[in-house]
């Protein structure tokens, strides 16, 4: 059956392989996802760990539990990989410059030849990978040589059973290779066991991207960012990670809420920085004074943010936010950063992905909303009482705050892993 997955996984990988050549978002690093590396990029004695996270969001996730790492363990070594180019980017940006990590690489294609050379190359002590990246080959990999395996944020959905069920019949059971398991309810680790983790390393921990907020929100306005959206004062909605097919409801939401406030400014950032341009169209065709972040201008209503890294400094600055993916079949997108702002958040339908972040904030600063016309009803009942925003974003902040602390019981099971340094 194995010999069988691999054959699978080589026949759809030389299908996708031009497309991975050319795609904005995973295009950069092809040698070393294809596990080849010039030399030791860890240029420092010590135990080694591996830390793993998707996105540039999921990276974010891994740097309190760096932080908690690091503080328990000064002599290990991190390396972080990421699959996405932003990914990467985010990892230089909030590890690597801030002395936490010591490299930054890419995650190999899940192929036996890249994850054996990576895993040769890099010689890892501890591998932990985030949710559920169960990567077939590279766990393999990492478990024939030796790595201590663990996950962290562990995150299984109900209705995903049954395709965790076929995967390891085909690849055998994953989770029977794990070291510890840190799920981030019981609910999730309930189903970790259902699918035959051993119940002696499954760890109930919570979820680090609570911690996360507290090392990626600034502590003050950022007044040079409000001297470049061009903001005098005036109030600002604030849009953030935005997919396609939301951007238009919105700008409509936002061009009638704006015939009765007009002093209101909007930020519109999409998630994927590419699609900046057609967002902006959209905004143009709408009659809405526009432009990207990226140009120079000031007093446009309208701000397509089109940087990487920014959102959360934005988010400082808002009046009220909405937090996008959540209009469509994307799931949602994070709610609890403009929320750890101490900013009301509103939301969608559509948080099948952040449930967890849901039952944070509904009710303490977070306003869930059935459609696009109901959203626009609430902001301008809430624009027009200042007040009930304020208590709202109060609300918000607090509830995040309760909720923090999963980075550092990670950090303590990861640190129980490493070997200790060879003199």
């Amino acid at each position: 059956m194995r010999m069988f997955a691999a054959a699978l996984e080589w026949a759809i990988f030389l299908v996708l392989f031009p497309f991975l050549l050319l795609h904005p978002r995973v295009r950069q690093g092809i040698r070393r996802r294809l596990g080849l590396y010039d030399g030791d990029i860890v240029r420092r004695p010590g135990p080694r760990v591996w830390l793993h996270g998707a996105s540039a969001g999921d990276v974010l996730g891994l740097v309190p539990i760096v932080r908690e790492l690091k503080a328990l363990r000064p002599d290990a070594r991190v390396l972080v990989s990421a699959i996405t180019d932003s990914g990467a980017s985010m990892a230089e940006q909030r590890l690597i410059a801030s002395g936490l990590a010591d490299a930054v690489t890419f995650l190999p294609y899940d192929l036996p030849g890249p994850c054996r050379r990576a895993i040769a190359a890099l010689r890892p002590d501890v591998l932990v990978l985030e949710y559920t990246e169960l990567w077939p080959q590279l766990i393999r990999a990492a478990s024939r040589a030796g790595v201590r395996l663990a996950m962290t944020n562990g995150r299984i959905a109900p209705e995903n059973l049954g395709r965790y069920r076929l995967l390891f019949a085909l690849a055998g059971n994953l989770l029977e290779q794990f070291d510890v398991l840190m799920m981030r309810a019981e609910d999730e680790a309930e189903r970790a066991l259902q699918l035959g983790a051993p119940r002696d390393r499954v760890h109930v921990t919570g979820n680090t991207k609570f911690d996360a907020l507290a090392v990626s929100v600034p502590e003050a306005e950022d007044e040079e960012l409000r001297a470049a959206l061009g903001l005098r004062g005036e109030r600002l909605w604030v849009c953030g990670s935005t997919h396609e097919g939301e951007e238009g409801p919105l700008l409509d939401a936002y061009a009638a809420l704006r015939r009765d406030f007009p002093d209101l400014r909007l930020v519109l950032a999409p998630r994927y920085v590419e699609r900046s341009g057609r967002v902006l169209g959209a905004a143009r065709e709408r009659g809405l004074p526009s432009r990207l972040r990226s140009e120079p201008g000031g007093g446009e209503a309208v701000v397509v943010l089109d940087t990487i890294g920014e959102l959360v400094r934005v988010y400082q600055l808002a009046t009220l936010v909405f937090v996008g993916g959540s209009f469509t079949r994307r799931g949602g997108q994070n709610i609890l950063e403009p929320a750890a702002c101490g900013k009301p958040v509103l939301f969608g339908p559509r948080m099948e992905n952040f449930q967890d972040s849901v039952q944070v904030l509904v009710g303490r600063g977070g306003l869930q909303v059935r459609d696009p016309a109901a959203l626009q009803r609430i902001l301008r009942d809430l624009l027009g009482r200042p007040e009930e925003i304020r208590t709202l974003g109060q609300l918000a902040r607090d509830a995040v705050s309760a909720v923090r602390g999963a980075s550092a019981r990670d950090a303590r099971l990861i640190a129980d892993l490493i070997p200790e340094a060879v003199a």
